[in-house]
């Protein structure tokens, strides 16, 4: 006896395709689920508390966020080698010159692991403002979950994140410049 396969119209499986992509994302989801601990955020953003952090500075000693409590601060992740850094350090540098004196501390941290290579990019580029080192970037990955450089926060007196800006920018815009003179200026 002769067996005869008959062809199926295709519209019959997508429920069946629908169902295992489904099945398929939720195992997927459950894998990757990554369970948070009481008061801990997964990703610092705005109107989070800015994560406290301890590193050494190129000047020599060490920096504690801690101790900038009641100043604005701009926290900044770069690297030597990342060409978008080196598009926004002028403006950096500007911010840093009209705000200094007046409440605003800039915190610029390198990921940089050879740091030979550090003070001579700040000659370069005739920069002033502090730099600190986290060559392992342990608080730029684990504290402050970067995804590159340039990364940036702007802290408020309170120690609040008030801004947080993922690749270059211009600091020194009109804009900008209003509203680190609105920041600095806030109690």
């Amino acid at each position: 006896m002769e067996q005869v396969l008959q062809k199926k119209p295709a519209h019959i499986f997508i429920p069946y395709a629908v169902l295992f992509t489904a099945l398929f994302a939720f195992l997927i989801a459950s894998v990757n689920k990554v369970e948070l601990k009481p008061y801990q955020t997964e990703y610092p953003q705005e109107t989070f508390i800015a994560p406290g952090f301890e590193l050494p500075s190129l000047s020599g000693g060490k920096i504690d966020l801690k101790d900038y409590r009641g100043k604005v601060v701009f926290i900044n992740f770069w690297a030597t080698w990342c060409a978008t850094c080196k598009v926004e350090m002028p403006s950096m540098q500007k911010v840093y010159d009209q705000f200094k004196d007046r409440g605003l501390e800039m915190l610029t941290i390198s990921v940089d692991k050879d740091q030979s290579l550090i003070q001579p990019f700040m000659e370069e580029y005739k920069l002033t403002f502090p730099v600190l080192l986290d060559p392992e970037s342990d608080v730029a990955k684990k504290d402050y979950k970067t995804t590159g450089v340039p990364e940036t926060f702007i802290v408020n007196k309170h120690g609040i994140i008030v801004h947080k800006a993922i690749g270059p920018r211009d600091w020194a815009t009109d804009d900008a410049m209003a509203a680190f003179a609105q920041l600095v200026e806030q109690s």
